[in-house]
């Protein structure tokens, strides 16, 4: 594959051709063929049109200039104003001089440093003077300072450079004089468009009749107003191909009907309401955007590629992704070695679930490799320990304060593996877990880590020291990265799947990232990781026995107190509770913010330039320590003791919120 990447000068990195459909991070414009554009493997996956990539024939808008192209990730978005429309400038893409004439400016005011440019401006740059009768019958007159005014044209505050009118002392944005008065189009041969500016009429749906794009996102659009027929600018200028002939779609060429119309698409299997492209022979009915999906991907949802198929042929089956039924007789996406992993083809190529990249003509994905080698039947040699052999133990003995190196959870009465030389000890389970594996909170493959520095955990936001999996973007301790779909816990009777992301957990009430949904028709119930995770039992110092989990208790009446920091608590959530039930006890008073770390670990950080030591301690000494931010006793099993070069003493923590503010 890399004998197909080609350098450009604007990228720093070799580019891909891609074979997928996306937007242009450098016009806007969607792929229209696929295969039509570059893409970055290095960065955050930037697209280009071939077309814009190679274009060599952009002049600079000022000629006593040279003219430089730069990328960015857009960490700067709209920081830059464009030197020629004056407008904030959010595209990925732009040009910019180091030495230019061209400085945008207020008035009263200068800009110093480079000037910036939009694709479009610096490839047709708007003209000083224009004259366009259609909108107005004075000449125009580019005014190029910003300053903040009300078109006349849309009625809409703008923020930039502006045509101005100076007899009748109208302003006007520079882009709402780019377009014309009418326009004839093929999707409606019927009558002419006219240009609306504004709010779409009542009467309307509201959406573009070629794509569903709401027409609100859009200062102007296209409409006739005798057939109820809008366009968006997207489809006026840039539409679908009226009769695309693509072997990856159908045999045969299609047709586009420009029409509401409620369908169910042949391509991925979910319904449509407007323009689908229709084989009338064939009974084929497509989504007009249903183009250019690749053959073979890796997704998050299964650790094998999964294949597109035109019939997905399983009766009765569900989608993978977002757990709906699938349409047997459309197409989709479906795992050659599983016969009944299959996926709707828009929810298998969600940027959340797919990483991009067609594996088509890829070698197949090697599987995922046990990190330990076997030394004989209870005795192995595992890839984080590698200078002595660990011993399996199944006596279910329970070790007081011995926790697995992975998890970092305590043994209880677990199988585990011991190191025959020192203190090493792993959980069977934990020292079973592959290599790499396919997550759902991120769209590329996690790799196996056993660094032991802090990180938060990307799916239950607590911090952790032990092993971990990895992703470019994402970081999870190894109880999450356990979790596997269907997700089954005892207090809900139906499995568990994660769908969609963000939402409030049923049981604390609070809303995050990445959570797990009942998927059952009317049930609305959510957990998020932290909540699902939860050890069942634990032992704590309050009592001599195990603690067990509580799911609450809806008929309980009167006050209840925790015992370990003495505060009221609702008995009708989440609780801790000792045997005979004389305990009641707070989630998080017995677990604590930094049950995810190792005691005894140490990690030095900089806050405020100056270096800090921080170790992980178990908070069970006779005399609990003073907790430096809230003044209060720490109350948690595991705390944080800091130092520096420059203390006098050490000083503790008991919580995230007090180590942080």
């Amino acid at each position: 594959m890399d004998d197909l990447k080609v350098n450009l000068p604007f990228h720093e990195h070799p580019l891909t051709p891609v074979k997928m459909e996306s937007k242009c991070d450098w016009c806007g414009i969607k792929f229209i063929h696929i295969s039509d554009g570059y893409q970055c493997d290095s960065c955050f996956t930037p697209l280009f049109h071939k077309t814009c990539a190679n274009d060599k024939n952009i002049a600079h808008p000022s000629q006593a200039c040279g003219i430089i192209l730069y990328h960015t990730v857009n960490f700067d978005s709209g920081k830059w104003r464009c030197a020629k429309c004056g407008e904030k400038i959010y595209d990925s893409l732009f040009f910019v001089c180091n030495d230019c004439v061209l400085k945008p400016r207020r008035k009263g005011s200068r800009f110093g440093g480079s000037s910036y440019f939009h694709f479009n401006c610096a490839k047709y740059p708007p003209s000083e003077v224009i004259d366009v009768p259609q909108h107005h019958d004075h000449k125009l007159k580019l005014e190029m300072v910003i300053s903040s005014f009300t078109c006349a044209a849309c009625g809409k505050d703008g923020d930039g450079y502006s045509y101005k009118c100076q007899e009748c002392n109208l302003t006007f944005h520079v882009n709402c004089e780019k377009y014309p008065a009418e326009v004839t189009h093929f999707s409606h041969f019927l009558h002419p468009l006219k240009l609306f500016k504004g709010e779409p009429p009542a009467y309307t749906d509201g959406k573009c009749r070629l794509c569903g794009e709401k027409l609100a996102n859009f200062e102007v659009f296209y409409h006739c107003s005798a057939c109820n027929f809008s366009l968006d600018l997207q489809c006026v200028f840039h539409p679908p191909k009226q009769n695309p002939h693509d072997l990856n779609i159908h045999d045969h060429p299609l047709t586009l009907m420009p029409k509401s119309i409620s369908f169910t698409c042949t391509t991925c299997g979910l319904n449509g309401d407007r323009s689908p492209y229709v084989c009338l022979p064939c009974d084929f009915t497509s989504h007009n955007d249903c183009s250019g999906y690749p053959w073979v991907i890796n997704i998050n949802r299964h650790d094998h590629r999964v294949s597109r198929t035109s019939l997905i042929g399983v009766v009765n089956s569900v989608c993978g992704i977002c757990r709906k039924k699938m349409d047997w007789s459309c197409g989709g996406y479906s795992c050659q070695k599983c016969s009944s992993y299959v996926f709707h083809t828009k929810c298998a190529t969600r940027e959340d679930v797919w990483d991009g990249k067609e594996m088509k003509d890829e070698p197949e994905e090697e599987e995922a490799i046990q990190p330990f080698t076997i030394i004989d039947e209870n005795t192995i040699k595992h890839v984080s320990h590698k200078e002595h052999n660990l011993r399996l133990d199944k006596s279910g003995i329970f070790i007081e304060e011995r926790i697995c190196e992975a998890c970092v959870y305590p043994i209880y009465h677990h199988s585990f593996y011991s190191c025959m030389s020192c203190s090493f000890i792993l959980h069977e389970s934990c020292a079973y877990l592959p290599l790499w594996k396919r997550h759902v909170v991120s769209n590329e493959r996690h790799e196996y880590k056993y660094w032991d520095y802090f990180i938060r955990c990307s799916a239950c936001r607590l911090l952790s020291n032990g092993f971990r999996y990895e992703t470019t973007q994402t970081s999870l301790d190894l109880r999450c990265a356990s979790t596997t779909e269907p997700f089954f816990h005892k207090t809900h009777p139906h499995p568990l799947f994660y769908t969609s992301p963000q939402g409030i957990c049923s049981i604390c009430k609070k809303d995050h990232l990445h959570v797990l949904r009942c998927v059952e028709d009317g049930c609305e119930y959510i957990m998020d990781y932290k909540c699902a995770l939860l050890p069942y039992e634990v032992k704590h110092s309050v009592d001599q026995h195990f603690l067990s989990l509580c799911y609450g208790e809806e008929n309980a009446s009167g006050k209840h107190w925790c015992d370990i920091c003495e505060k009221e608590m609702d008995p009708k959530t989440w609780f801790y509770t000792s045997k005979d039930c004389e305990l009641t006890l707070h989630t998080d008073c017995v677990l604590g913010d930094f049950r995810g770390l190792k005691p005894e670990s140490e990690e030095s950080m900089y806050i405020d330039d100056f270096e800090m030591y921080v170790k992980v301690v178990r908070n069970n000494s006779m005399s609990r320590p003073l907790c430096k931010q809230c003044k209060s006793r720490c109350i948690f099993p595991v705390i944080l003791e800091t130092w520096n070069e420059s203390c006098l003493r050490n000083e503790y923590y008991c919580s995230e919120a007090c180590f942080y503010s």
